[in-house]
């Protein structure tokens, strides 16, 4: 398959339509792209151990402890429209 085919394929792939003019354009970033991945996996990876996350921070949990909150009455007072024990919003949906 040429680069431009395989440009073309993907676009019918994602059902975005391609111009023409833009075939060159999305094929030179597609080729920077793969030789970006070619370069990636040239690297010595053998020795290497597998990360959960890009950061070396641990995962701080608190402990579960009940508490008082804010009580209803006091959170629905703030509402600017309020029926019964739910905020009232404007219907979106028909």
């Amino acid at each position: 398959m040429t680069e431009k085919s395989i440009v073309e394929y993907i676009s019918k792939l994602t059902r975005i339509n391609v111009s023409p003019h833009q075939i060159d354009s999305l094929n030179r970033q597609l080729s920077k792209i793969i030789g970006y991945i070619e370069k990636l996996n040239e690297l010595d990876v053998e020795n290497v151990e597998p990360m959960r996350t890009a950061t070396l921070q641990r995962d701080v949990f608190r402990p579960d402890q009940p508490k008082l909150s804010m009580l209803k009455d006091d959170i629905l007072n703030n509402a600017p429209q309020r029926e019964g024990d739910y905020f009232k919003v404007p219907k979106i949906i028909e």
